[in-house]
């Protein structure tokens, strides 16, 4: 009678322990998604800057699949609410943040400070940490290849250039699309306006107007939104897009542009992260790792300059830079000798206009 008992709680007991294994979670089922949050400075629907980091952001959802899961916030100003926010991810456990306007940069630096184990990336600074690093395109590269279709379909000799702030990125786009404008067109020039906004749809369109009243027939821009092409489109005159192909969203006025494809970075970030081989880093890649492009033509540019564009577009791909000499100043001077090429560093830190620009540099 004992002998039966015994083996009968011996039984209960494998089969509650049977039980209990089965309804434990596999290791599959137990995995934890790898957590990245996004930082916007403005709406994905701006079809423009933020759109195409949450571009990147859908790409990366759709390579990692559940391995990975993303978060994104929108319309955070820059300063102190840029600190808590990226704090507040930081503390929730999020594995890699992404703060993506230059604005963000000192605030994800004091954050970075205070959560060594979380993975910082800001777009467009400098400063970095151990576990803090830096990325960006050379959108200097597809704007030269813009300018160079602007100077070849321009019929009156100006071009307006919609600009946002006069720091060095602005300045270096709108110099390298004026040396494309007047390497094959010297006779043109490229008149700036400034709106001191990155989005502002009502100013932007205003200055593309003003610029238009001018008498320009092409309009550039380094702005968040559609509206200085809009303006162009209900004129009849041109525009050349920025940030994504503006085309899709404007039509065949918008006759090319120089876009961003941020997704290849970014899986490639996370990917390095996640398998930790991540280390802190400054990228600043081209043309040739195609985390920059020139958007499609519109049927309006004639082949003669898609094949020039094509020509200059892989010399640069080749290592054929763009601001070597010689290059002349707006006062005339010199600004870069024949022979010589700028070095990053004076690209970055770029504060005066080049020949053929009319405007001023707000100080």
């Amino acid at each position: 009678m004992m002998r039966r008992r015994m083996l009968m709680l011996v039984a209960l007991a494998l089969v509650a322990s049977l039980v209990v294994v089965a309804c434990a979670p596999t290791p599959e089922e137990d995995e934890t998604p790898f957590q990245t949050a996004f930082v916007y400075i403005g709406p994905p629907g701006d079809m423009g800057w933020t759109y195409e980091h949450d571009r990147g952001r859908q790409q990366v959802e759709a390579e990692f699949g559940d391995a990975v899961e993303t978060t994104y916030i929108e319309n955070v100003e820059q300063g102190p609410d840029a600190a808590r926010v990226i704090r507040q991810y930081a503390q929730q456990g999020v594995d890699v943040i992404f703060a993506t306007s230059f604005g963000y940069m000192d605030s994800m630096y004091e954050v970075a400070e205070e959560f060594p184990d979380v993975i910082f990336e800001h777009c467009s600074g400098y400063r970095t940490r151990d576990n803090m690093a830096t990325y960006f395109g050379r959108m200097y590269h597809p704007r030269y290849l813009s300018g160079l279709v602007a100077g070849s379909m321009t019929e009156v000799n100006s071009i307006g250039f919609v600009a946002a702030f006069p720091i060095p990125e602005v300045i270096r786009g709108i110099n390298a699309f004026t040396l494309g404008v007047r390497d094959v067109n010297p006779d043109a020039e490229v008149r700036v306006v400034w709106t001191n906004t990155w989005y502002d749809p009502v100013r932007e369109r205003e200055a593309a107007v003003a610029l238009l009243d001018a008498g320009v027939d092409i309009i550039a821009q380094h702005q968040d939104t559609t509206e200085p092409q809009k303006a162009a489109q209900e004129r009849g005159a041109l525009s050349i897009g920025y940030n994504s192909d503006m085309r899709a969203f404007v039509g065949d006025t918008v006759l090319t542009g120089p876009v961003w494809n941020w997704g290849a970075y970014y899986i490639d970030t996370i990917r390095d992260a996640m398998n930790s081989d991540w280390q802190t880093h400054q990228y600043w890649g081209g043309l040739e790792d195609g985390i920059v492009l020139l958007a499609d033509f519109s049927p309006r540019v004639p082949q003669d300059v898609r094949d020039r564009v094509a020509t200059a577009q892989q010399a640069i791909i080749e290592n054929d830079e763009v601001f070597c000499g010689p290059i002349l100043a707006q006062d005339g001077s010199l600004m870069v000798a024949e022979g010589e090429c700028m070095s990053d560093e004076a690209m970055l830190n770029m504060n005066v206009f080049v020949e053929g620009v009319v405007g001023t540099i707000p100080q």
